[in-house]
């Protein structure tokens, strides 16, 4: 039985990753013709997915412990207390690789969501400094997160929609569970049960929690970057540092979204009525059943997955930037995030 859970999720982490093989195999075939030593559009489309991928596979457990904190109490119960509660009833009553239970919708979330966040927002940047010749100030580097991350939480949005009812899926009575066995099934039986609609529900919700992550993520990450210039060389010191804070103030601003956008993915419709109407409606009845703390429900797996997810990410990016001005542009200077 382990041995397949494993094997599933290695096929699943390769069917996902297949999605970039046209895209590279067109660029190896057209590199050596480019005669601008910058990183082309489309190969930071797909650095900005892999690097999420990357990190997805290292946070992933994060995340399950993340999405069952925040929708404990939609059984009419308090499920669990706190998060080393839930890892060590999921530990003993599913199994350590229950952890990685949803891995092949979360790649696929990075393939489509990450690569269109990381892509736009690294096309504005070069746009900006094509026209004004410096830096994004502060207002410009929060508009541009705002756009990258709207886009790319519409592209993503599927993806987010069955990893929510994967990783949830095991906490529900047996008669209730959906099963799915993989994304591309979470995919079929949701098209069939409930319409192509279905895949993007929550989408507002979604799209506001990705503006208001991005808005902060990607600014703050770039800003500090540039103020920390000063003290530290370019490299992964820097890299980390700035990762870190991106990641902190990223958690704090964007909690209550997300608990909102989970809550909405994972609803069943009841002859014919949702659970919830929105994500207003979501938050009023949590501050109404559950009190006013229990939108920041999860907040400690939220933290740390979204910390080391943004550290991971960016580092990851980082790297693959420099490694492809190296190696594949002869140039010593890497085309990195600011």
């Amino acid at each position: 039985l382990v041995s397949n859970h494993t094997l599933s999720i290695h096929i699943s982490f390769s069917q996902t990753y297949l999605l970039y093989l046209p895209i590279v195999l067109f660029h190896m075939a057209l590199v050596y013709g480019v005669e601008k030593k910058t990183v082309p559009t489309h190969m930071k489309f797909v650095m900005g997915g892999t690097s999420g991928m990357l990190a997805t596979c290292i946070v992933q457990p994060l995340d399950l412990l993340k999405t069952r904190m925040q929708i404990s109490g939609t059984l009419g119960t308090r499920e669990y207390k706190n998060s080393f509660e839930v890892l060590s009833k999921v530990l003993k009553n599913e199994g350590i690789l229950s952890l990685y239970n949803g891995l092949s919708a979360g790649l696929l979330r990075q393939a489509t969501y990450t690569s269109a966040k990381m892509g736009v927002y690294q096309m504005e940047l070069d746009w900006y400094r094509k026209n004004f010749g410096n830096y994004p100030s502060m207002v410009a580097s929060m508009t541009m997160g705002i756009v990258a991350g709207a886009f790319g939480a519409m592209c993503g949005n599927p993806a987010e929609v069955a990893l929510i009812r994967m990783m949830s899926d095991n906490r529900l009575m047996p008669e209730d569970r959906r099963n799915y066995k993989n994304v591309g099934d979470a995919f079929v039986r949701i098209v069939k049960d409930e319409g192509v609609v279905a895949l993007w529900r929550g989408c507002l919700p979604t799209v506001g929690r990705a503006m208001v992550v991005n808005m902060v993520q990607l600014a703050s990450y770039s800003l500090m970057k540039n103020q920390l210039h000063g003290y530290l060389s370019e490299g992964i010191p820097l890299h980390l540092t700035a990762a870190l804070v991106s990641g902190l103030l990223t958690s704090v601003t964007s909690m209550p979204l997300d608990m909102a956008k989970t809550r909405i993915q994972q609803m069943k419709v009841i002859d014919g009525k949702p659970e919830y109407s929105g994500t207003i409606d979501v938050l009023k009845k949590v501050l109404k059943n559950e009190g006013a703390f229990a939108v920041w429900k999860g907040f400690t797996p939220y933290l740390m997955r979204m910390g080391p997810h943004t550290i991971f990410s960016f580092v990851f990016l980082e790297q693959m930037n420099k490694a492809y001005s190296k190696h594949m542009l002869s140039d010593s200077l890497s085309d990195s995030v600011p």
